[in-house]
């Protein structure tokens, strides 16, 4: 049994991720890594604006191992290296962001494009290439509207696009994308954003450290048993 057929789904809130899905824009299958809210303030209170959902394709378990494997959750989630290796590692990924509260896509992706223009700008990389990928991403989400239980999918693919697909049911993601952006720091960024340093869920970050802890400790055990 491989090590990903051993994980379970989060609940977040009302929403159940499930251990593996398919998402749009790729044919392999992901495992959940981790899952938790993000919070927003609305007229001076805290509150849970979306369930987020971490996947990974399977070779993200032995390509992680080779320099996490063995350490404790708090080791990886003090660590940035690692959550840069998770978000720029040559394996898909799939992020399932579900809104517990309204949010239209022209402030979603305006607040994701301000997020990764920082980063970019931080690092000496947005270059007109990023700034393109930035104005693609901003027209895809216009004239979206994410009413409570809609989802927002993204697909980080191997050969460098991030593909995006939108729902109005948790439960229900699609086979085909609506866009595909070609811009490979574009998908990294958009991670980024969620589990990087400044990320906008703790709680994902948090729960995808603690997680991959374990499945990277299952593997160095099941390879022990193999020698």
């Amino acid at each position: 049994m491989s090590q990903s057929e051993s994980v379970t789904g989060v609940q977040v809130e009302s929403y159940l991720f499930p251990p593996t899905v398919k998402s749009p824009g790729s044919a392999n299958t992901f495992f959940l890594g981790g899952a938790g809210e993000r919070c927003r303030d609305v007229g001076g209170k805290r509150l849970k604006g979306s369930a987020i959902g971490l996947y990974m394709e399977e070779s993200a378990i032995p390509s992680l191992a080779v320099k996490w494997k063995g350490k404790r959750a708090e080791e990886l989630m003090d660590s940035a290296e690692f959550f840069r290796d998770v978000f720029a590692g040559p394996f898909e990924k799939f992020v399932h962001v579900t809104l517990i509260l309204p949010l239209t896509g022209k402030r979603f992706s305006e607040a994701v494009a301000e997020n990764c223009v920082k980063q970019w700008k931080a690092a000496g990389t947005y270059t007109d290439a990023e700034e393109k990928a930035i104005e693609k991403l901003l027209e895809v989400f216009k004239a979206e509207i994410c009413p409570p239980g809609s989802s927002i999918l993204f697909t980080l693919l191997s050969h460098g696009s991030l593909a995006i697909s939108f729902t109005n049911n948790h439960c229900r993601i699609p086979e085909v994308a609506n866009a595909m952006i070609e811009d490979k720091q574009l998908g990294e960024a958009v991670l980024e954003s969620i589990i990087g340093k400044d990320g906008v869920s703790p709680a994902a970050k948090k729960s995808l450290a603690v997680r991959m802890s374990d499945l990277l400790r299952d593997n160095e055990e099941t390879e022990g048993e193999t020698m």
